[in-house]
């Protein structure tokens, strides 16, 4: 199980993070991954400097709405 956790702290809220999660929720549902793709907020990562806070399996990315499908195919897919 791939697990990913999206900050929705007010900073991230800021920078797009409810877009991320829509995306990264209907881009697991489009390639049917929910049994293999935890999706889950989090509040402050304490990283607000470098965009939306994202983590995959533990491992700290900055996500904007603008870079949000190619973090999925780059980060996630090569992961399930």
């Amino acid at each position: 199980m791939v697990k990913v956790t999206v900050c929705i702290g007010s900073s991230c809220h800021i920078k797009g993070s409810r877009f991320v999660v829509d995306q990264l929720r209907s881009l697991i549902k489009q390639n049917g991954l929910q049994e293999k793709v935890e999706l889950k907020g989090a509040f402050c990562m304490s990283k607000c400097q470098q965009g939306v806070c994202t983590t995959v399996n533990g491992e700290l990315y900055s996500v904007s709405p603008e870079t949000v499908e190619e973090f999925f195919k780059n980060e996630i897919l090569t992961r399930v």
